[in-house]
């Protein structure tokens, strides 16, 4: 698959940002910008299903580690950095353990290797934004409206807002492919069980208001990737970029620079 993507800087080292679920490319450009600053030609791709790279009606690890690949292909890209939250840290984690030769070193953002009970705040997510009718809703500002009524906490609010886009000059609607995810979402919990190692530098970082990362995860993460550290960011949730961006920024930046 042909995803869409965002490049920033014209460096020789390449550095590849995975959104997680509900999220795209643009959610990563001030960081994407400013690594490029830091000496990276960064890419960010948009995952199937999402921003505007195709839709499909296959949606799970397999094919977005396929896509990742053919990604690599497609840019000739060697010795990447991967940075990836959420479901894009499960994307990387996969990519890192089946093709080591291709990745230097990896920064996974609140997710880790096993698989997670169905969460209901997904569904939520879905059936509040497909509640949304654009024949009614004319203007960003009247959707925003509708969705505060089901999504009152204002940052994930902005965050969803982020998939909509004018399909012409009076209609608005949604980038996100609802019924590629909602027929898969329960495989977007699936973990990886694998007796593969990364054996090379990699920074898990956690939120310590989110349980994504356990105390009880870290022998199984220390096994596949034993150069591994993790950090945890107390004051932050799951969205650990953005609930503490300027600490997110300190310790993804020393790690890249081996301070």
């Amino acid at each position: 698959m042909k995803l869409f993507y965002r490049e920033f800087g014209e460096n020789e080292q390449p550095l590849i940002i995975l959104h997680g679920l509900f999220g795209l490319s643009d959610n990563w450009v001030t960081y994407g910008k400013r690594l490029a600053d830091l000496g990276f030609k960064v890419y960010i791709p948009d995952q199937r299903n999402h921003g505007q790279s195709p839709h499909n009606s296959t949606f799970n690890y397999l094919a977005m580690t396929d896509d990742l690949y053919d990604f690599f292909e497609e840019h000739q890209i060697e010795n990447a950095i991967l940075l990836g939250h959420s479901m894009g840290g499960k994307v990387s984690i996969r990519f890192a353990l089946e093709n080591p030769e291709l990745v230097k070193k990896a920064i996974i953002v609140d997710i880790s290797l096993r698989d997670y009970p169905k969460r209901t705040s997904h569904m939520q997510i879905i059936d509040a934004m497909r509640r949304i009718n654009f024949d009614m809703a004319k203007s960003r500002k009247e959707v925003e409206m509708l969705l505060r009524e089901r999504m009152p906490d204002d940052r994930l609010r902005q965050f969803i807002m982020k998939n909509l886009y004018w399909k012409d000059k009076e209609t608005l609607g949604w980038r996100i492919n609802f019924e590629g995810i909602c027929e898969n979402l329960e495989d977007l919990f699936d973990g990886v069980d694998t007796i593969d190692i990364f054996n090379k530098e990699t920074l898990f970082i956690r939120g310590g208001q989110s349980d994504y990362i356990l105390e009880e995860d870290y022998p199984v993460i220390k096994y596949n990737f034993p150069k591994s550290e993790i950090i945890t960011i107390e004051n932050a949730g799951h969205w650990v970029h953005a609930d503490a961006p300027d600490e997110f920024w300190n310790i993804v930046s020393g790690f890249l620079s081996g301070s």
